[in-house]
């Protein structure tokens, strides 16, 4: 594993070794010009150990393999303490370089090693000090060893603000990075609702209208069929066409079959005017055509007029309310995914659209007497996509669906919503 590249320092840091370099280097001013201007017997040999002890600390300030390397660190820390070691030997003002070396040692080594290498350095400003001075007072002592306490008190609190601002840093980071992955799974999710919203709209709405105009289109393909060779062209408005209009049985005679199949495919272009305007409504986000101009039962009742096969009766029950848009989209749906189940697997004669008004809910029961099914077989999945759209529908609003059916005995649906606030004011 490669290792991570270091952090740029950050301006703290920056200012505090600034800090440090001008104090090292006005202390090694101050004791080069003391000795120059008090004309010391060494003050050439002080001159001299500054501007070796500076070179040093300059070179090793330059190398980078210095804060890299903890052993180049160290030797660096050695040379240091070779070159003031030779300035505390010629100048008592070497003693106030120790200082600035405690903070080096401490940022340079290991604490432990550090911590000693600070007593280490206290000891030799006693030393020193004590060497150029005959008279041994506490200030000697107490000095140094102060100075070094507070340096590894400093550098102490100081590593410990920085790694509670690491953490609280790396804790910044996790948050951000769960804040996007949490946005992440909010669009999935929101892609995932609308690919459902849009599939069951789909399939509620242009794919039955499509079955529908097939099932026109393969009676009209029947009743031509039918159709005796040469037989003469009827008017559709003629009492025979108009009972095949209204869904009634008529007396088979020449030119019925076309009669009845021009019938059939004028419903087949209802239905696919119809589903243009929906088709139109998807890509406009509009609420559905049946719903424009009219009331839910009324969208109802034209639903069960215009279904082709058994005869459908709609009745209302309650007193009607004025539902929110959502609650009559949804309602409508399940209708319209109710019926075309009927008309294209239930083979039944007769079927009931109910919508029941009550006092704090709706209800819409779909009811007929077609051959029915296993509705354990559809909840696992042998089924088509129409129920669980239904009951998605229902769902979403809070609502409960249920399916009541047996084979041979018919199929009941209902969807209970329950009513929203304002729906009840």
């Amino acid at each position: 594993m490669a290792a991570p590249e270091p952090r740029s320092p950050t301006p703290v840091s920056r200012v505090l070794r600034l800090c440090l370099h001008a104090l090292l280097l006005g202390l090694l001013a101050l004791a080069a010009g003391r000795a120059l201007a008090d004309a010391a017997p060494r003050a050439g040999w002080v001159a001299a150990a500054c501007a070796l002890f500076a070179a040093v600390y300059a070179a090793g300030v330059r190398a980078p393999v210095v804060h890299r390397s903890p052993r180049a660190g160290t030797l660096w820390l050695a040379g240091l303490g070779a070159a003031w070691a030779g300035l505390l030997t010629v100048s008592p003002d070497g003693l106030w370089i120790a200082f600035p070396l405690y903070f080096l040692e401490l940022h340079l080594l290991r604490l432990r090693w550090g911590v000693a290498a600070v007593a280490a350095t206290a000891c030799a400003a006693i030393a020193g000090f004590l060497a150029h001075s005959a008279a041994a007072t506490p200030g000697a002592f107490l000095g140094p060893l102060l100075g070094g306490a507070v340096a590894v008190a400093t550098v102490l609190g100081y590593q410990a603000l920085y790694r509670e601002s690491e953490r609280r840093r790396e804790l910044i980071e996790e948050l951000i990075a769960t804040r996007a992955e949490l946005a992440a799974a909010e669009r999935g999710a929101g892609i995932l609702a609308e690919r459902e919203r849009l599939a069951r709209e789909i399939h509620d709405t242009l794919a039955q209208g499509l079955s529908s105009i097939q099932l026109l289109l393969r009676a009209a393909e029947r009743a031509l069929a039918e159709e005796p060779p040469g037989a003469p062209p009827q008017d559709a408005r003629t009492p025979q066409n108009a009972r095949a209009a209204r869904g009634a049985p008529a007396a088979a005679g020449p030119g019925e079959g076309r009669a009845a199949a021009l019938v059939h495919i004028g419903r087949a272009r209802e239905a696919a005017q119809e589903n243009l305007a929906e088709a139109r409504r998807f890509v406009r986000a509009l609420t559905p055509p049946d719903l424009e101009h009219g009331s839910l039962a009324a969208a109802l009742e034209r639903l069960c007029s215009g279904v082709p096969g058994p005869r459908v009766r709609f009745s209302l029950s309650g007193a009607p309310r004025v539902l929110p848009t959502p609650y009559e989209v949804a309602l409508l749906r399940i209708a319209q995914s109710a019926l075309a189940n009927v008309v294209r697997h239930a083979r039944a004669g007769r079927a009931e659209i109910t919508l029941t008004f009550m006092d704090t809910s709706v209800t819409l029961d779909v009811v007929d007497d077609g051959r029915g099914f296993e509705p354990s077989s559809a909840a696992s999945g042998g089924g088509g996509f129409g129920l669980p759209a239904m009951r998605s529908r229902a769902e979403t609003l809070g609502g409960l669906f249920t399916v009541e059916s047996d084979p041979g005995q018919g199929t009941a649906v209902a969807v209970t919503l329950p009513l929203p606030a304002e729906a009840l004011r």
